[in-house]
């Protein structure tokens, strides 16, 4: 699975551990903030859960210990990261409401998607990325540091550092400008 070798979902160990972030993914959604405990249940579920980094519920995961959310990533509601491979989120992000990291895919022949093979690539999200409100990153793709990509858009293939990205899908519009 995390190899990127096709696997067949409904297998008993994959099952158990997405039991084991379901039921942790649903005691953190219902947890208030400022609760105590509640940055330790995200910590359990997250595989490396980055120094003030900071999620707010509703949050869905496949497995959750296949993530990484650098220090002082802001990660806003509604998020659904499917961390059937690694998903690498780097330092200082932004990462807005509703946005989909999808890491799975499905053949496209009827025959094998009927068996329930599946395949997954990385993401990896480089540090100061700021991926707007709604915005899905499709497998394998890789979003380089400094990156901004506009609410809405579909991230279908890499994109370079210091750019701005919007659409669908998603295309490099300009380069960010320089800090004065």
């Amino acid at each position: 699975m995390l190899a990127g070798e096709p696997y067949i979902a409904d297998d008993p160990e994959l099952s158990a551990d997405a039991a084991r972030a379901e039921r942790l993914t649903e005691r953190f959604n219902a947890s208030r903030a400022g609760e105590p405990g509640r940055v330790g249940i995200l910590a359990e579920l997250i595989g490396d859960l980055g120094e003030d980094a900071y999620v707010r519920p509703p949050f869905r995961v496949d497995y959750g210990r296949y993530i990484t959310i650098g220090a002082r990533t802001f990660v806003n509601t509604g998020g659904v990261f499917l961390d059937v491979a690694p998903i690498t989120i780097g330092a200082d992000c932004q990462i807005g409401p509703n946005v989909q990291l999808l890491t799975p895919t499905h053949p496209v022949e009827p025959g094998a998607r009927r068996a329930k093979w599946e395949a997954a690539a990385p993401i990896t999200i480089g540090d100061n990325v700021w991926l707007g409100g709604g915005v899905i990153v499709c497998p394998g793709v890789t979003i380089g540091e400094d990156t901004v990509v506009g609410a809405g858009a579909v991230v279908t293939r890499d994109l370079p550092s210091g750019v701005v990205a919007a659409g669908n899908p998603a295309r490099v519009l300009r380069e960010v400008p320089p800090d004065a």
